[in-house]
């Protein structure tokens, strides 16, 4: 079963072999038909882009206690909620120190999943996930940002990112379903360890494009978004051991390399 607010995605939702539940994770109301119906949960749906909470989940899990708990949720959620680490290496036990207004919502909507977990009696997994690419969907690669020619930082200030693709993070889910420990934090992440000016320079090479151009933080300021310079004020490197090891997940795509290529 798959939750879409959009009638027009039924039939694309059914050919894949899905049973389309119309709702609203905004309209709370719509989703009464949730419950009971749902055993294991996946949860990928993002805050709001305003305010300092998460009501969107606020609405799920509270229809999903109506009637039976679901046995098992497992909640996308990000990397951001570190903040910047100075490039460290770190792992799930890394106490979250989000940044920005997006990053707090999502410490927000874990802490409602772990209290959800906790007083249900149910299992909750949560993923935090970095970059996401996906060479088959528009805009899933570097690819338009390098033809645009958009400048990255100079090395010396540059940071590192993490990176997983979009096919590596759908097994990963899977995975925590059914072999996600209850009240856990898992890093999605891949193998890759580059900063992110590297990480276009071998997005261009492999592209045949031109490297982007590189930029002082001063340089970068006066031409690129907010959103943008964002990232670019955070650097950690994740470590995905315990992925690997309680998930038992194989990287089809270990580092962006092969999964650009």
């Amino acid at each position: 079963m798959a939750l879409t607010s959009s009638p027009e995605r039924t039939g694309a939702l059914r050919s894949m072999g899905l049973v389309p539940l119309q709702g609203n994770l905004d309209r709370a109301a719509t989703l009464s038909r949730l419950a009971g119906l749902a055993q294991r949960v996946i949860y990928l749906a993002p805050p709001p882009s305003e305010g300092w909470g998460d009501p969107r989940s606020s609405a799920l899990l509270r229809v999903l206690r109506r009637r039976s708990n679901p046995t098992q949720l497992v909640y996308g959620s990000t990397s951001g909620v570190y903040g910047d680490c100075d490039g460290d290496w770190i792992d799930e036990t890394r106490t979250v120190a989000p940044a920005t207004a997006r990053a707090v919502r999502r410490v927000q909507a874990e802490a409602q999943v772990r209290f959800w977990g906790r007083s249900s009696g149910g299992r909750a997994q949560i993923l935090r996930i970095p970059g996401i690419y996906a060479p088959d969907r528009d805009g899933g690669t570097p690819r338009e940002r390098l033809q645009k020619g958009t400048p990255v930082l100079r090395p010396e200030d540059d940071v590192f990112t993490n990176h997983i693709h979009s096919d590596d993070l759908a097994r990963a889910c899977v995975a925590a379903l059914w072999k996600g420990r209850p009240q856990r934090v898992y890093h999605v992440s891949d193998d890759t360890e580059l900063k992110m000016g590297d990480y276009f320079d071998l997005a261009a090479d492999l592209y045949q494009l031109p490297r982007p151009p590189r930029v002082g933080r001063d340089g970068a300021r006066s031409q690129l978004s907010a959103m943008v310079l964002s990232f670019m004020s955070e650097s950690r490197r994740l470590d995905n051991r315990r992925m690997k090891t309680e998930l038992g997940l194989r990287l089809r795509y270990p580092t962006v390399r092969e999964g650009l290529a």
